[in-house]
């Protein structure tokens, strides 16, 4: 079964390195690809000057291009999962086989780590647990499914979910959004533990003025979710 691991990077010169070599050490079965979305700093620089596997985008799409960017990667190439990591050393690459066991043994067509079953780690700012726990009571309330960690990026997709997000995939803050979306089309969805680290380098794309920005935008976008369905 072939695994892929997506890095979407933009400007993770600082931590992109220490990121890929700890995937390459340590998840023997699993290929990757950074995702280079139009970095104005060393991050192309870096990859290219370690070999790294490396799609760089001509122009900058967002975290959400880039992501699917990745799931066009893997469905053009044929891997049957999938998992997102952001570039900046958050993710604890030792959870990766836990997922993709996980996702295999219950026939699962995603698993999301989360943060908040417990405890542990980086827990993020008061504020944006505070956005967190609006979209899980939020996404209860569309789904009747409670996703704990509806914000983490750190999420494997089988091949089911590969192909829907290769082919329709949200530009922006898209992990809230994506999680209705396949909840709707009675995909099967389940949490695990994992631990999340504070960036290892680089700055946050989210200001206090876009986190209310995104709290509405991907509001508006899943009662727009729903009602396509």
């Amino acid at each position: 079964m072939k695994k892929l691991i997506i890095i979407p990077a933009y400007n993770e010169a600082e931590s992109i390195e220490a990121t890929v070599r700890g995937i390459q050490s340590k998840m023997h079965g699993f290929d990757y690809v950074v995702i280079n979305d139009c970095s104005t700093d060393e991050t192309p620089e870096i990859c290219r000057k370690n070999n790294f596997n490396m799609v760089s985008l001509p122009v900058n799409l967002g975290i959400g291009g880039a992501v699917q960017t990745g799931y066009i990667y893997a469905r053009d190439n044929g891997y049957e999962i999938a998992v997102q990591m952001d570039g900046d050393g958050q993710h604890d690459v030792e959870f990766v086989q836990r997922m993709a066991e996980h996702l295999e043994k219950n026939k699962l067509d995603m698993v999301i780590g989360s943060r908040f079953i417990t405890h542990e780690g980086f827990q993020s700012s008061r504020l944006r647990r505070v956005g967190i726990s609006y979209f899980t009571w939020l996404i209860k309330l569309c789904t009747g499914k409670t996703i704990t960690d509806p914000t983490s990026g750190y999420r494997m997709a089988g091949r089911r979910v590969i192909e829907l997000f290769a082919q329709d995939y949200p530009k922006d803050y898209p992990e809230p959004e994506t999680a209705v979306k396949i909840l709707r089309r009675g995909m099967n969805v389940e949490e695990i533990p994992v631990v999340m680290r504070e960036r290892q380098g680089g700055v946050s794309s989210i200001s206090m003025t876009k986190s209310i920005y995104y709290m509405i935008k991907v509001t508006l976008a899943i009662f727009m979710e729903i009602l396509r369905r």
